[in-house]
């Protein structure tokens, strides 16, 4: 055969591999375009923080509600109220107007216990965390570690001036039986916000205290976020809905560098298990931007919703980091 002649099955094999170069390409853009619309990679960040916020206290106010007040479930409301006189306590103690938001529930009363910072501002923020527990669990990532964090948050706003109102919320009855019912102390709280037009948004401190730095810790609803983020669990999420981009964005680059803490974000449909696993949920039917301050829960805790979720899992020096990222978003906002 004469060099310059060419079979046509090396035509054909050519044809081959160009159409799998070019379903390979197209595939890597849609995965690329997928990854920038969901996790919003950015380089911007906020300053350093130079505050502190003592890891020992966080421990202590977990210790108080998950052992101390132990058990924190709904037929408890003995203990719970024994909670909330403690957040209550410490919001009023970090300077905060605090309130008592009653609702009932299958006949009982429980308390949203509400702490509120510089109401003279025209802006306001909202920060929240549940403080029952799921029946027969200590719950200390899930999730006194949010209401600690809440606590902690207090103290900072108290001893810094912000341009922006801050109400601070720790929520009774965010787990089952009442998860997803009208009966949630957030649809209470949501309920009595509605229509304000000077609310920036909602950000809910669902369990921030549980970290591992083992490959393959952390997992994931779908199999192309295995592709898109860290196998392990050493970071914190920003979790908010497609619909509210820009807010979490915002919440994400106000943590992000403020410490050392890896924070990553993700927007996606409702319907993707653990989007809408916390109270900001009930904030969106009110059209109010709403996200979830997370260490990702059952994705990575495996105490999760279990009798072994107690505090000597957690690790406090990260949670502290968690919450100072939280204030300085709060005060880039």
């Amino acid at each position: 055969m004469r060099p310059d002649k060419v079979s046509p099955r090396h035509h054909m094999t050519k044809r081959i591999y160009t159409s799998i170069i070019r379903i390979f390409i197209a595939v890597a853009v849609i995965v690329i375009a997928i990854w920038i619309y969901i996790a919003q990679p950015t380089t911007a960040g906020n300053q350093r923080s130079l505050l502190h916020v003592d890891a020992a206290r966080l421990r202590t106010h977990v210790e108080t509600l998950s052992a101390r007040n132990f058990p924190r479930d709904y037929r408890e409301t003995d203990n719970l109220n024994k909670c909330a006189d403690y957040i209550l306590k410490n919001l009023a103690q970090a300077g905060a107007v605090t309130e008592l938001q009653e609702f009932t529930a299958q006949g009982n009363k429980y308390f949203n216990v509400i702490g509120r910072f510089n109401r003279d501002k025209a802006q306001k923020i909202v920060i929240g965390a549940h403080y029952d527990t799921v029946q027969g669990t200590p719950g200390a990532d899930d999730n006194a570690s949010g209401v600690a964090g809440l606590i902690e948050l207090a103290y900072l706003i108290g001893k810094h001036e912000l341009n922006i109102g801050v109400e601070l919320v720790a929520y009774s009855l965010e787990e089952p039986p009442f998860f997803g019912t009208e009966m949630m102390g957030s649809v209470a709280h949501a309920a009595s916000i509605r229509g304000m037009d000077n609310i920036k948004g909602v950000i809910v401190l669902e369990m921030i205290g549980y970290y591992d730095d083992q490959r393959w810790s952390q997992s994931y609803p779908m199999a192309l976020q295995k592709i898109l983020y860290p196998n392990r669990g050493n970071f914190i999420a920003v979790v908010g809905r497609t619909d509210q981009r820009a807010f979490t964005k915002q919440v994400k680059i106000g943590m992000r560098g403020a410490t050392d803490m890896p924070v990553y974000s993700l927007n996606a449909p409702g319907f993707i298990p653990g989007v809408d696993f916390s109270d900001h949920r009930n904030y969106w039917p009110h059209g109010l931007n709403a996200v979830m301050i997370t260490d990702t829960a059952f994705y990575r805790n495996k105490a999760y919703h279990r009798a072994n979720d107690a505090p000597d899992r957690l690790d406090y020096d990260r949670m502290a980091k968690v919450v100072v990222g939280v204030f300085a978003a709060i005060k880039r906002l």
